[in-house]
């Protein structure tokens, strides 16, 4: 395992000599726009081992992208290569249709120390719900970015975190969009506490994700990937193609009906994803 390898995956290539705030947010940057969040293992017939080598040989060498267990380890190891003081820490996904929060931790995500701030870096949620920059864990304080405004509320060591939600515009509404901001403009997507993990206690998740017919992950091929104007993701055959700010306040949000030969086209083109084995959406 080689950082050099991972930057080039990344297409990294300024100084890395600092461990400091700059450099994180350079690569973080890079990693979400060149590695996808995507489950597409589980629907090839793959299995997805929580083991770094792993991890490593399949999204640095064979350009695949992975769901958070995998790409945030990844981040991790590389973080930590580069001296950085980084930690695991384990969330718990907000449920918008049962109103809740999972009961059982479903999430992973790294806590950055840099000159005795702390950063939370997630390069592991996906989907318009993925922050560009790391984030300054403080309670409360608004920290707006292109993709939205999040912010992070503590409650006796209980850490929320959500993200202001903007409009949708969609030119032709082929399909039905879920999560629509009448709902209230605040979308709750996890809370953690600052107890450090191992990468072991999300084995039990990891294999339960993959074997678990009533998961969303099992229940949908997704591959999502940020892109420097916004995000595009391939949920089944609906690939959408999402432009944040294409208005004030407003997000344009374009979505197209795909065959099963444009699935493998659009992975290749958008995603730069060739799988080994077939892919059933």
């Amino acid at each position: 395992m080689n950082i050099q390898e991972y930057f080039a995956r990344i297409s990294y290539n300024e100084s890395h000599k600092d461990a400091d705030l700059q450099t994180l947010m350079l690569i973080f940057q890079h990693h979400i726009r060149a590695i996808p969040f995507e489950n597409l293992s589980m629907h090839c017939g793959e299995s997805i081992t929580l083991d770094l080598q792993s991890i490593y040989n399949k999204i640095v060498r064979k350009k695949r992208g992975g769901w958070c267990l995998e790409n945030n380890y990844l981040l991790f190891w590389a973080l930590q290569e580069l001296g950085y003081d980084v930690c695991i820490l384990g969330g718990k996904s907000y449920e918008p249709a049962e109103k809740a929060y999972k009961a059982e931790i479903n999430h992973i995500l790294l806590k950055v120390v840099i000159k005795g701030d702390s950063y939370i870096a997630d390069a592991g949620f996906g989907g318009p719900y993925q922050a560009w920059q790391p984030l300054m864990l403080i309670s409360g304080k608004d920290q707006p970015q292109i993709p939205g405004i999040f912010r992070f509320m503590e409650d006796n060591g209980t850490w929320y975190f959500e993200k202001v939600k903007r409009k949708h515009y969609t030119p032709e509404p082929s399909a039905p969009l879920t999560d629509t901001p009448e709902l209230g403009n605040i979308r709750k997507i996890y809370m953690f506490t600052l107890e450090p993990r191992d990468i072991n206690d999300f084995q039990e998740l990891n294999t339960y994700l993959q074997v678990s017919p009533d998961n969303l992950l099992q229940k949908k091929s997704i591959c999502t990937l940020q892109t420097t104007e916004g995000l595009y993701a391939l949920v089944g055959w609906t690939f959408t193609e999402m432009k944040y700010k294409y208005m004030e306040d407003v997000d344009l949000v374009q979505l197209t009906t795909l065959t099963d030969e444009e699935v493998e086209k659009t992975l290749k083109d958008k995603f730069n994803i060739v799988l080994e084995n077939k892919l059933v959406p």
